[in-house]
């Protein structure tokens, strides 16, 4: 078994997440919907958790994109429990998201809100019968893309996630934009592609977020994908904070 990047603990997880610009983070997320965290994974780092892919002891289970209709590639979901630094960066991430998560759904009329601490919303996504993790890993070769979708997997969903790139373009594989899209009320959808580079995380909606107008807040609805890999292999990491039925 690979164990290289089981190395770091939570506790160094957790340093080097509080270590970000989270001023910055939270503002960018109020305009954007996204925000991108620089360098959250060293090389090192990103390639000990890629080269887990092949063993299918980690994983609770493996899709095959075409299968489904969800575009082309695969990916797997790790089982539990989770190596240590993907652990340790869910619950730390999770600590820094939750005041936008609560401020946005406050803004959107919403009154659920999320608990400070990740095994208490965990807690809470157990006791609704969703019980299986949702953290991932993605695999992409040439020609290979992700449809547009939400990573929604029963009641309870926090209206964050967070993936991480640990591949290099250019290097590794060519085109495999992380792209996402934005639909307002009565107005045509809005595409951004979210440029990375290896051990980059972004952070980005769920599924919907408040934006702003004259009349005060209104909801949007978003939605992720990849773009078409022209060359060569791309894995990312997924980290989503919820849990499956």
């Amino acid at each position: 078994m690979n164990t290289h990047f089981q190395n770091p603990t939570s506790i160094d997880a957790e340093s080097r997440v509080a270590a970000c610009d989270w001023p910055a983070l939270h503002a960018e997320f109020g305009l954007h919907g996204a925000a991108i965290i620089p360098k959250l994974l060293t090389p090192e780092e990103c390639a000990g958790i890629a080269a887990l892919y092949p063993d299918e002891s980690h994983f609770r289970s493996h899709i095959i994109m075409a299968r489904h209709g969800f575009g082309r590639g695969e990916y797997r979901y790790f089982r539990y429990p989770l190596p240590s630094l993907l652990s340790g960066l869910r619950a730390a991430l999770y600590g820094q998201l939750v005041p936008t998560a609560n401020a946005w759904n406050e803004r959107m009329g919403d009154d659920t809100r999320y608990p400070a601490d990740h095994a208490d919303y965990l807690e809470l996504c157990h006791k609704a019968g969703q019980t299986r993790p949702t953290p991932l890993l993605l695999q992409y070769v040439e020609g290979d893309f992700n449809a547009l979708h939400q990573d929604l997997y029963g009641d309870l969903a926090f209206p964050l996630q967070v993936a991480i790139l640990l591949s290099e373009p250019g290097r590794d594989f060519t085109g495999g934009e992380f792209v996402l899209t934005e639909q307002r009320p009565r107005m045509q959808s809005r595409a951004e592609v979210v440029p990375l580079r290896q051990g980059d995380a972004v952070a980005f909606a769920v599924h919907n977020r408040p934006v702003r107008g004259s009349k005060g807040y209104y909801r949007v609805n978003l939605r992720h994908g990849v773009s078409r890999l022209r060359s060569g292999k791309r894995h990312t990491l997924g980290l989503i904070f919820h849990d499956a039925k």
